[in-house]
C-alpha cells in the first residue's frame, strides 16, 4: 500500500484532470492554464488561482508509478507527464 503526502494527492488529482506541461519556475500545470473564475460567481470577482506541482513532487509520483512521460524520446524535465492507471486506482480506493 503506497502512502501519500497531501500535496502528493493534489498532484496526483491535478494529474488526473489532464496532461501536466513544465512551466518556468520548476512548476508544473495543465497546457495554457489561466486564472479562473468561480462559477458561482456572477461578478467573476474572487479569481481561483492557477493550480500547479513542483519538480520534487512530480518527481516522486513518477518514482512511484503513479505518473509516467507521454513522450520518451524528449528530455524529462521537457516533456509532458499523464497519470498512470495505477494512480487512477489509487485515486478511486483513497477518496
Amino acid at each position: 500500500m503506497i502512502t501519500l503526502t497531501p500535496t502528493q494527492i493534489r498532484g496526483l488529482k491535478l494529474a488526473k484532470d489532464g496532461k501536466l506541461f513544465p512551466q518556468p519556475p520548476k512548476k508544473w500545470t495543465h497546457l495554457n492554464a489561466v486564472v479562473t473564475y468561480a462559477k458561482t460567481d456572477r461578478f467573476k470577482e474572487r479569481p481561483q488561482k492557477v493550480k500547479f506541482l513542483t519538480n520534487t513532487t512530480l518527481e516522486e509520483l513518477r518514482e512511484m508509478g503513479l505518473v509516467e512521460r507521454c513522450n520518451q524520446e524528449e528530455a524529462p524535465e521537457l516533456d509532458a507527464h499523464e497519470i498512470t492507471m495505477a494512480g487512477k486506482i489509487w485515486l478511486m480506493r483513497n477518496k
